[in-house]
């Protein structure tokens, strides 16, 4: 750890003059004056740290007054308007307008003034040290044995110059890439999906975010794997990947039941239907099983007869042909496994969801929790919309031509967090997918008496949601090619601006993106499909034979921000901004050590040994400090042609205040 150096006197007059003055240094503060009279930079850098009883020298003090009135007005500081606003009276006394100039000309960089201005500072703390300690001397002479009194006294001259000094220092900030976050743009949805979300918020005090992500969510189960989206150079699924992010005790599983429900009845008219073709499948199943095993007994015991052999390879090829189809099913809940998730891909055509207010076994589960080993495969691919092929011993083998799955669940704070555990999560580009929200808990806020859900919202919504999963499963024939939806050339457009929007955002050190390339890879994509469903929800009858417009597009770009700020705060839950970790790990270390002032190798001696490679690494971490108000720089000068490294101070109130 780098200790500042011994406060000395630094002038120069002759050794032996005023050797018994207190600590100060006339350099420094002609340096300090100069350099804010020639750089308006130096004096915007100076004055939060100054202030005019630092200097002691009284002339000192008056012309930094003078330039610090004159800032204040927008008025020029050079040496001439310093001169006049003192006026020629004063001016004699600090010794004329020559020693203005002589100010300036005794500058040697401008660019150093903070240096000098922090020696300015630090003696005059030693002055005032100085002053205390006479003052607590005098206090003990004049001591009359009131012992209470005097220990009060001195507690508070000794309280008065060992507080932090917060001159210059902003508020400090969380260490948060997003601590702002939005809440969920319900207006975005279509009216009969964001009147019905906006009062199932209201009814179980819970925030919209919820319902609004289901009702997404809802609409990606009605559409995935039945429509696709043209956006010009590649097209797009509509299944979504949603995580919702609550404490327990939200009422989440009231919610999922109200947004839910249309599903669960739409996935009853589908059983209905299918029962008469599942039970016809069934009887001809086993009428080929008899026929097979008829044939192949008459060819077993005329083995030399061709026709019969024939006859038998048919049966036996009409027997595999004979697939009985599984029963419906849109969805699942929380005993959701990997493999449960295949299985039911394999079944319902490549179609399923999994919506559950608690996801965690499901996410446990895929990190490899019970095999040891993470098993992501149905989630990257369930995703693309790409082909899945399962292999497994002693079981016939299943293959989905084009997986559509879509994921509605809620995760506990702690669950998400542990997201990061899972290297191969972040590796193999599964949080990538994820659309996270995490809304604020209104517990402790809610209100016991809400209003009722209007029974026109609750009918409106049931209807619409399950006439759609309806029509849209009955147009999509599951052996046949999805509709594809397109843009119109406004909308088209606008998807071509938003790539060209994000693409900068990505960029090293200045893009807020940069440190989630993986999830900002996806944005415009997500926005696609949102902005897909939010058309089929729109046009409820003939939205796949209509483009999408560019109002829809613009709705569904407000909703991949509202995603994208909840996903920075994700990512920062998780941990994935090494920059962010490291900064946390400095500001703990400073914490725990007290440490006031630390230069770029003490952190490579002390807290991020081994973390970081080489001084240049730890550019981003200081840059997150000082941003967030954490540090600020004390700059080093120059001593013989070379700087000497820059030493960082941190905030007063590290030692009180959590980052």
């Amino acid at each position: 750890m780098t200790n500042p150096a011994p406060l000395r006197v630094v002038d120069a007059r002759p050794a032996g003059d005023d050797l018994d003055a207190p600590p100060h240094s006339i350099d420094a503060e002609q340096y300090v004056l100069g350099a804010v009279m020639l750089s308006p930079t130096a004096l915007a850098e100076v004055r939060p740290l100054l202030d005019g009883a630092d200097f002691y020298r009284p002339a000192h003090a008056q012309i930094w007054d003078a330039v610090c009135a004159l800032a204040d007005r927008g008025a020029p500081v050079d040496p001439l308007a310093v001169g006049a606003h003192i006026g020629a009276r004063h001016l004699a006394k600090i010794g004329g307008g020559p020693y203005l100039h002589t100010l300036i000309s005794r500058v040697p960089a401008a660019a150093n003034a903070v240096y000098w201005a922090h020696m300015v500072r630090d003696l005059a703390y030693a002055r005032t040290v100085a002053q205390t300690g006479t003052r607590l001397v005098q206090l003990a002479n004049l001591a009359e044995g009131d012992a209470a009194d005097l220990r009060a006294q001195v507690a508070a001259q000794v309280a008065a110059v060992t507080g932090a000094d917060r001159r210059g220092w902003p508020d400090p900030t969380p260490l948060s890439t997003a601590p702002d976050l939005p809440a969920f743009p319900v207006w975005c949805l279509p009216d009969w999906a964001a009147e019905y979300a906006a009062s199932v918020a209201d009814l179980t005090q819970t925030p919209v975010d919820l319902a609004g992500c289901l009702a997404l969510a809802a609409l990606a189960v009605a559409a995935a794997g039945n429509v696709t989206v043209n956006a010009g150079a590649w097209s797009e699924p509509v299944n979504l990947f949603l995580v919702m992010v609550l404490p327990p005790g939200n009422r989440k599983s009231e919610v999922y039941k109200a947004m839910t429900g249309p599903i669960r009845a739409a996935e009853g008219i589908l059983t209905d239907l299918a029962a008469p073709l599942i039970a016809e499948a069934i009887i001809a199943r086993k009428v080929a099983e008899a026929d097979a095993e008829r044939t192949e007994k008459a060819a077993t015991e005329h083995p030399d007869s061709l026709d019969r052999r024939a006859d038998a390879s048919a049966a036996r090829m009409a027997l595999d042909n004979a697939t009985v189809p599984a029963e419906p099913a849109l969805f699942g809940g929380n005993d959701s496994t990997v493999e449960k998730v295949t299985s039911r891909l394999a079944e319902q055509n490549g179609r399923y969801a999994v919506l559950a207010p608690e996801g965690g076994k499901l996410f446990s589960i895929a990190g490899g929790r019970y095999s040891g080993s993470p098993d992501i495969g149905v989630f990257l691919s369930g995703h693309a919309g790409e082909e899945i092929r399962i292999e497994r011993m002693g079981r016939p083998s299943e293959r989905i031509d084009a997986a559509a799955l879509t994921i509605g669940v809620c995760l506990q704070p702690g669950v998400l967090a542990g997201l990061g555990d899972t290297p191969e999560f972040r590796e193999q580009g599964l949080l990538g997918r994820l659309l996270i929200t995490m809304p604020e808990s209104m517990l402790g806020h809610r209100n016991a008496r809400p209003d009722p859900i209007p029974a026109h919202a609750a009918h409106t919504y049931e209807r619409t949601l399950t006439d759609l999963v309806l029509s849209l499963r009955r147009f999509g024939d599951p052996d046949g090619t999805p509709v594809a939806l397109t843009f119109t050339g406004e909308a088209q457009e606008a998807v071509i601006d938003l790539l060209e929007a994000t693409e900068p955002r990505f960029r090293p050190g200045s893009g807020d993106l940069a440190h989630m390339t993986d999830w900002g890879g996806k944005l415009v994509g997500a926005v696609v499909r949102i902005a897909a469903l939010l058309h089929l929800a729109k046009h409820l009858r003939d939205g796949y034979g209509r483009p999408i417009d560019l109002a829809t597009f613009r709705e569904a770009c407000q909703l991949g921000e509202y995603f994208t700020a909840h996903a920075q705060a994700a990512y920062d839950a998780i941990g994935a901004d090494p920059a962010v970790n490291h900064a946390r790990t400095v500001l703990d270390w400073a914490r725990r050590t007290e440490t006031t002032r630390f230069t770029a190798r003490d952190l490579m001696r002390g807290p991020l040994k081994n973390r970081v490679r080489k001084v240049a690494d730890l550019d981003p971490v200081l840059r997150v400090l000082g941003t967030h108000g954490w540090i600020r720089q004390v700059p080093g000068h120059r001593t013989g042609g070379r700087p000497t490294s820059p030493a960082y101070e941190t905030h007063p109130d590290l030692s009180e205040d959590t980052p």
